[in-house]
């Protein structure tokens, strides 16, 4: 199957129970564009994602890779649909028990078929290319929590995805720590070409990385734009969101 690296979201509605959590939304992510998804806590922002890696299916709508609808595919053929994307998770998700240079060959392993030399080899490239040469034999216990993130990055790209999956990759971190992860994300997509959607709730970063900005807001799209357009909005909702007042019509409680 020849997939391309362009997103499409059509239309996605998903429900649970009597809550409508995504109320037919749609967006494009261009190829080797960067589009980030904004949102309050509950506002469907990680249903998204899982919707695109087709953990969850939709009530209706779907979603396009490279034009090909996945949401109706076999498992067979999502399987090779998933070997296109990387995802970086919120808390690295680093395996405990292996080293860095472990955690970043694991994907290579399962799925590459590669022999032992070259995917140690990867491994170490993968890791030098995200600023982290020479620290694969330390453990995840080790090491700092935006060290952590470079290395959940590198496990992401080491199959060479068209698709880098992000959520929330600076929870947690400190201000200098972030500007470092929101660099690394502009160097993937400058270096790899690849196209890019993160899911954040940080707005310095979002404003920093993003090509495009969705807001998302009671199941629908509330606003989208460049960051320029998104800054210079005036709606209410999007003004109180970006500023972080607590005085506007998001509720607080």
């Amino acid at each position: 199957m020849n997939i391309g690296n362009d997103l499409s979201i059509e239309n996605l509605t998903k429900s649970f129970g009597r809550q409508k959590v995504l109320k037919g939304i749609s967006f494009k992510v261009p190829e080797g564009e960067t589009v980030v998804v904004i949102g309050g806590s509950g506002q469907g922002k990680s249903v998204l994602l899982k919707h695109i890696m087709r953990l969850l299916v939709s009530d209706s709508g779907d979603i396009l890779v490279g034009g090909q609808p996945i949401m109706n595919l076999s498992s067979s053929d999502m399987d090779q649909v998933r070997m296109r994307m990387g995802m970086v998770f919120q808390e690295a998700a680093l395996f405990d028990s292996m080293s860095l240079r472990e955690n970043v060959a694991f994907p290579l392993r399962m799925h590459s078929g590669l022999r032992e030399k070259e995917i140690i080899r990867i491994a170490e490239e993968t890791l030098e290319r995200v600023g982290l040469k020479g620290v694969g034999e330390k453990m995840p216990s080790e090491v700092s929590g935006g060290m952590k993130k470079r290395v959940g990055i590198a496990r992401a790209i080491a199959m060479k995805p068209g698709i880098l999956l992000y959520d929330e990759p600076t929870t947690g971190l400190d201000p200098v720590l972030s500007s470092a992860i929101d660099e690394l994300i502009l160097k993937m997509r400058s270096d790899l070409g690849v196209t890019s959607l993160v899911i954040s709730h940080d707005m310095k970063s979002t404003f920093r990385i993003a090509d495009k900005i969705i807001f998302l807001y009671q199941g629908v799209i509330q606003a989208s734009g460049t960051p320029e357009e998104i800054q210079a909005s005036e709606d209410p909702v999007v003004r109180q969101f970006i500023s972080g007042d607590t005085a506007g019509p998001i509720s607080v409680i």
